[in-house]
């Protein structure tokens, strides 16, 4: 079995499918800075992920910051809650008696998105715990604090061969060590990596542009001095 350590972090399919540059600048480069929203997300998660905090209530048993790891996604990560409810189709849990259905709880700080990015995060949790369990999990759940809802998503053939797409391109480009271009988008606004990515001054600078920029000048001046 290869080395798990050496798999990709889990949550960086969301980065990857919000923006691949902002992924690679975290992932390959390293390079992070903070800002409100990171700050406020990052507490969010690090009450959810206090290992001590299982509960009990009643059928359901919550259990926090659960380490998880998807040999076929070459991902690893760390959910913020699993929900298991207890059901005569689940499957049995070490120190619990009964069996148990498993289904993947995933905190954000802001609001519903307008892509999948979330939900693939969260799909890949599932497939995760699948392969961990043994088990089929059919949805999981995002919970936006901003809103204060719960949104239901159902791991559908679909949004499965989208995850297990998106998580083999991270892994291919991990192993080219290469990092986009810049894309320049509304979304820049939003990234706490705008002053290291710098978008605008990025794509002023692109070298293509440069060379037939400079290349047109020539061809000019050229055209001027004949009619000299």
């Amino acid at each position: 079995m290869e080395n798990a350590e050496e798999y990709l972090l889990l949550s960086g399919i969301q980065h990857f499918c919000f923006c691949r540059r902002q992924w690679a600048l975290i992932h390959l480069e390293q390079q992070w800075q903070e800002n409100l929203r990171t700050a406020e997300g990052r507490l969010d998660h690090a009450r959810c992920h206090d290992e001590k905090q299982h509960e009990k209530r009643g059928d359901l048993l919550i259990v926090r910051g659960m380490r998880v790891i998807s040999h076929s996604l070459r991902l690893s990560g760390v959910c913020d809650v699993v929900e298991f409810r207890a059901d005569f189709a689940g499957v049995p849990l070490q120190g619990w008696e009964g069996t148990w259905l498993p289904m993947p709880v995933e905190y954000k700080h802001g609001t519903a998105k307008e892509t999948d990015a979330d939900r693939l995060q969260l799909c890949a949790q599932g497939i995760a715990l699948e392969e961990m369990l043994a088990c089929t999990i059919e949805q999981g759940a995002l919970y936006y604090a901003q809103t204060r809802r719960r949104e239901i998503v159902a791991f559908t053939p679909e949004l499965r061969m989208q995850t297990r797409k998106t998580a083999a391109e991270m892994n291919q480009c991990f192993a080219r060590g290469h990092t986009p271009k810049v894309r320049p988008g509304k979304h820049c606004n939003a990234c706490s990596l705008k002053e290291v990515c710098l978008p605008a001054l990025c794509r002023r600078a692109d070298a293509s542009e440069y060379i037939s920029a400079h290349i047109a000048e020539g061809l000019q001046r050229e055209d001027l001095c004949e009619n000299c």
